[in-house]
């Protein structure tokens, strides 16, 4: 769960360039086929995701966001943005599980 501030802070999945080996600017040299543009641009390596940096404040599990505070697990459980840790939704009208 993630709060309507945190959407736009949310990681993005890398995904290959769609370009075909026919096109212009490829005979031309200047582009690659298949290239990565998230990965291959510059000052990227820095803020490339890793995806077993951050643990969760409660369980210890890795989570899959970058900057995120909480797994998805404890977020739901709790009402909580997975990111920031405001709450989202009051769960006292639900029955939830411990486990």
């Amino acid at each position: 769960m993630v709060c309507k501030k945190c959407e736009k802070k949310l990681s993005k999945l890398a995904a290959p360039d769609p370009f075909t080996s026919s096109s212009a600017l490829i005979k031309e040299g200047s582009r690659k086929v298949g290239e990565n543009k998230l990965i291959s641009r510059p000052g990227t390596s820095k803020n490339r995701f890793q995806p077993y940096k951050g643990k969760c404040k409660d369980c210890k599990q890795s989570v899959t966001q970058n900057n995120a505070k909480y797994c998805h697990g404890c977020a739901y459980k709790k009402g909580l943005c997975s990111i920031c840790g405001k709450q989202v939704l009051d769960t006292t009208p639900y029955v939830m599980s411990s486990k």
